[in-house]
């Protein structure tokens, strides 16, 4: 996921991404076309708690959920809250489709494609939470712009926040790391929840592991995760 065409990196307006892959069998088409229509965030107006699931409620929302493990487990975890997945890769919302039915998660809706266009349409201060978990890294210098951490998403971000709200951020690539350091550091709207390195170094209570995560830590790399509160 992420990115932009102009030549400004610090700007963003729709993601790049895969679309599809490997071709679905019977069972994963049957859910891609009965479930998915029932779940899908509407196209048109403001994205709210009550326009999606009828009542408000704190409503989360995460960008490129690849296979929806983190997002099922969350919304399992907290069945009171609402929660906004969007994937842009075909065979990654059909994963969500799985733990969403399995798990009968009544909580969740998607959007298959660019969360920004969804983003921009909840209103200011709705979100307790955004999630951004191994993005993308588009390590190379000529791609940065592509990248969802750069300013104009991230002020995006903090527009929807609520104050307390908290945007949570992890990933495994060193040029990734460094450059979202760079673009959160010392923000204004934002306070980094990390004390000491073991912090940002060891997952957190309530954030459930990924499959990228996972696949991670077996080739070896090391994975950082931030915790940024809207101020």
């Amino acid at each position: 996921m992420t990115a932009h065409k102009s030549g400004d990196p610090t700007t963003l307006n729709r993601l790049y991404g895969r679309q599809s892959g490997h071709k679905l069998r019977p069972g994963q088409q049957e859910l891609v076309d009965r479930l998915l229509p029932a779940l899908c965030v509407p196209e048109e107006g403001d994205i709210t708690a009550e326009s999606l699931f009828g009542h408000d409620h704190p409503l989360h929302f995460e960008i490129g959920f690849g296979a929806g493990e983190h997002m099922a487990i969350r919304a399992d975890m907290l069945p009171d809250h609402g929660f906004i997945g969007c994937e842009p890769f075909l065979n990654g919302v059909v994963g969500a489709l799985g733990h969403i039915r399995d798990k009968s998660l009544p909580n969740i809706r998607l959007h298959m494609g660019d969360a920004l266009s969804v983003l921009n349409r909840i209103p200011d201060g709705s979100l307790s939470f955004v999630y951004l978990l191994h993005p993308d890294p588009w390590p190379k210098a000529r791609h940065a712009k592509r990248r969802m951490m750069n300013k104009g998403p991230v002020e995006l971000i903090a527009r929807k926040l609520k104050p307390g709200g908290e945007f949570r951020f992890g990933t495994d690539h060193p040029v990734y790391l460094r450059w979202a350091l760079m673009v959160m550091n010392g923000h204004p709207a934002f306070e980094w929840l990390a004390k000491e390195p073991k912090d940002f170094l060891t997952r957190p209570g309530g954030w459930p592991e990924t499959r990228y995560e996972a696949k991670a830590r077996r080739q070896g790399h090391e994975v950082w995760y931030f915790r940024y509160r809207r101020i």
